[in-house]
């Protein structure tokens, strides 16, 4: 029987050295819990149009609270998004405006919410509203933590859009490919 003494250590996701309250852009993905496909169905294919995805009961929740998060902070604006079955992936711009009440306070500290902050407000938001239409109480729809990238050039900004946009195609694609290979064993 094996032991283990020492647990590995999770590597945590943040910079250590970013402030993420900064102004910037962000790709941000966001995984449901356990990569369960509560969020959107593949649609099959059409004549001459390519296969998409339909959002769930779930996905339309989610799709809502994600578009809302600009409401409730109005220097946060979602650029590009797309809800795949089980994750999904937007670009998240921060933008505050400096000078305005709430962004400094004494001595120039930041009250500013970091990318964190909006994450787990939207991550709470979502899954309370899903609980409560599902009628469960406890359930937990999300990853512990979401991966991010901070856009740093033009090139990358339209790398990513153009990845998340593709994203559902590249997605069917696998299904397909994997279906085909399961057929073929």
């Amino acid at each position: 029987m094996i032991v283990l003494t020492e647990f590995p250590q999770r590597k945590h996701p943040r910079l250590k050295t970013f402030d993420y309250s900064l102004n910037g852009y962000y790709h941000v993905i966001i995984c449901t819990k356990d990569r369960l496909t509560l969020l959107s169905v593949p649609l099959a294919e059409q004549r001459n149009t390519p296969a998409g995805l339909q959002l769930t009961a779930i996905g339309k929740i989610v799709e809502e609270q994600l578009l809302g998060l600009s409401h409730r902070y109005p220097f946060v604006k979602i650029d590009q998004y797309v809800i795949m079955p089980d994750h999904l992936h937007t670009i998240v711009v921060v933008e505050h405006e400096m000078g305005k009440m709430g962004c400094e306070g004494a001595a120039g500290a930041s009250h500013r919410p970091t990318l964190t902050d909006i994450v787990c407000v939207f991550k709470s938001l979502s899954t309370r509203l899903c609980n409560q239409r599902d009628g469960v109480q406890g359930r937990k729809m999300w990853q512990t933590s979401f991966y991010d990238e901070i856009i740093k050039s033009e090139d990358a900004y339209h790398q990513i859009w153009q990845y998340i946009d593709g994203n559902p195609a590249k997605h069917e694609a696998e299904r397909h490919h994997s279906a085909i290979h399961l057929l073929q064993n």
